[in-house]
């Protein structure tokens, strides 16, 4: 049975639907991180979420269940206390890594099923997933349209906000809790890395080659769900784990988009220039 038959099994649908739908979520979130300046979010409440999904398996929780309270909690107290840029992320990593190794290490679930959670449960994914999946794109296609132009306005027009008189708080709350949730459902199912790198490495192409800001929504999507097929295609092929892979075919993608942008740069370099 080759890759193509085995992604279409019944066995693996559901964790490619779930998968899905993560990889199209988190990227345009990703690109929105980027534009504030705040991509350390992904990892931090990604830690977060580890952390406290571990938390929760230890009490007989589900991960998908357990992760969201870390992340959110995490995402609460960075609004409330109005931090921005990546400073606060970076704290917000350090405390998730202790956390969760030390959660780890004195629990009956060991040190494995940490690390389990760092690489990704993606193949063991079933119906409460895909739910909580579902349910994270459903909310941010309602959310993301009323939150974007403001997060735009808040960046590129800072004063607006304080000359208006504007409840600046209540999107940047919102965005920073719908960021949370993402990065713990993402957690509980891709893995922490795999989805820092679906924050991270589709939105950096994107800010890379698209000429204006909805080309940018745009082809964080594609990427996501393209990196997502093509990572998901060659790790039941090669019977890999599928967190890793996923980053390594993000890596090389972006790293044949930049290559892509230099040679064409080059070549428009060499091109002869009119005579005048």
């Amino acid at each position: 049975m080759n890759a193509l038959d085995l992604l279409l099994d019944p066995l693996f649908r559901l964790p490619v639907i779930t998968g899905m739908a993560i990889a199209l979520v988190l990227p345009p979130i990703g690109a929105l991180l980027l534009l504030r300046d705040e991509w350390l979010a992904a990892l931090g409440l990604a830690q977060l979420a580890a952390a406290s999904a571990l938390l929760g398996l230890a009490l007989g929780l589900p991960a998908v269940l357990g992760a969201p309270l870390g992340a959110l909690a995490g995402g609460a107290v960075k609004s409330f206390t109005g931090a921005r840029g990546n400073l606060a992320y970076g704290f917000m990593i350090l405390f998730g890594w202790s956390a969760l190794f030390l959660i780890a290490a004195n629990t009956s679930l060991g040190a494995t099923l940490g690390h389990a959670l760092v690489d990704g449960q993606l193949y063991f994914a079933g119906v409460l997933e895909l739910i909580a999946a579902l349910a994270l794109a459903g909310l941010s296609a309602a959310a993301l349209p009323r939150l974007v132009p403001r997060l735009m306005r808040a960046r590129f027009f800072p004063h607006d906000e304080t000359a208006n008189r504007l409840p600046a708080h209540r999107w940047h709350l919102s965005f920073d809790l719908l960021t949370a949730l993402a990065m713990a459902i993402g957690t509980a199912t891709v893995g922490l890395m795999g989805a820092f790198a679906l924050v991270l490495v589709p939105a950096w192409i994107a800010f890379r080659i698209a000429p204006g800001w909805t080309w940018t929504l745009v082809l964080c999507g594609l990427i996501g769900v393209g990196g997502y097929l093509l990572a998901y295609l060659a790790a039941l092929a090669l019977d890999q784990p599928f967190g890793p892979v996923l980053v390594a075919a993000l890596i090389t993608l972006a790293a044949t988009v930049e290559a892509g942008r230099v040679l064409i740069g080059r070549i428009r370099l060499m091109r002869p220039r009119p005579v005048r």
